[in-house]
């Protein structure tokens, strides 16, 4: 079975506070786009789960998600089967991406096919859950959706279900511990110092491309500890608006930063503008899927 696992973008993240669990309270809206990984599951007569990638970096033992997957749908639908799994990456790891997350979730909706179990989509959510924040909204199949909770309670956004965006994202050669981020977030304790955007109005600017509007409520409370820590964000924004970009935002916890264009002929220029950066940057031109 061969399958696609596409990206994600934060086009709002607000970060609201400590839970008592140690994760952290947030809102924000997704957007699947088209920067995508493959994946092939191949059945196994056996129990085992074997992981194998073309990207060195991706673990293939227990501690990648896309273990936990597996052995979370073994293990709860009492599967005697296993599964070969080959991931081909193209999503940047530690990139604010999503890419694990999608991964991960990928692998939970293909193996209820191929082992033939019939979940609903509810059940692969509760599932999800115990894997990884940003699985959830992977589950579902929309290009919009808002997420609040840990990220993993998602309501699709219907009314931009036909909305496409363009966009040229630029990723960094460094990985992001998203761990270590929320833990600046916390102890710089960061306080708000200017109105805060909210969803609802970024949703709605998308939907009626209201341009200013957008670029007013556009927002990642994330990104100033992440840059913070990382200085390699700024200079991404700084050499993104020289090149024309009007708006430039950093996805989840980094590293990506992108931003939007009206068109896709609009995002191929800007993408060639700052590819003569690729000895220090990957450069993708995506769109909403």
């Amino acid at each position: 079975m061969r399958l696609e696992s596409f990206a994600k973008l934060n086009l709002y993240l607000r970060i609201l506070g400590r839970r008592s669990d140690h994760y952290h309270n947030l809102k924000t809206l997704f957007e699947r786009i088209s920067l995508f990984d493959s994946i092939v599951l191949t059945p196994r007569l056996d129990k085992k789960i074997k992981i194998r990638c073309d990207n060195p970096q991706v673990p293939s033992d227990k501690t990648n998600l896309v273990f936990r997957a597996a052995k979370i749908l073994q293990d709860a639908s009492k599967v005697k089967k296993g599964v070969d799994i080959k991931i081909t990456k193209r999503i940047p790891i530690g990139s604010g991406l999503g890419g694990g997350s999608s991964n991960a979730a990928c692998v939970l909706k293909g193996l209820n096919k191929l082992w033939g179990l019939g979940l609903s989509r509810d059940k692969l959510v509760k599932f999800s859950r115990g894997i990884g924040s940003d699985v959830a909204f992977f589950i579902y199949d929309c290009p919009f959706a808002e997420g609040r909770g840990r990220g993993d309670i998602i309501k699709p956004l219907t009314a931009l279900k036909k909305l496409r965006l363009w966009q040229v994202v630029v990723v960094p050669r460094l990985e992001v511990p998203t761990a270590r981020i929320y833990r600046l977030w916390d102890s710089l304790k960061l306080q708000l110092t200017r109105p805060v955007p909210d969803v609802k109005i970024l949703s709605w600017a998308l939907q009626k491309k209201n341009r200013s509007l957008i670029k007013e409520t556009l927002d990642n409370n994330l990104e100033p500890v992440t840059a913070r820590k990382y200085p390699e964000i700024r200079r991404i924004k700084e050499e993104m608006f020289k090149a024309g970009a009007r708006i430039a935002l950093m996805s989840g916890s980094g590293s990506a930063v992108f931003t939007l264009t009206d068109s896709k002929k609009e995002a191929l220029v800007l993408a060639r503008r700052l590819k003569r950066l690729k000895r220090f940057w990957q450069v993708f031109v995506t769109h909403t899927i």
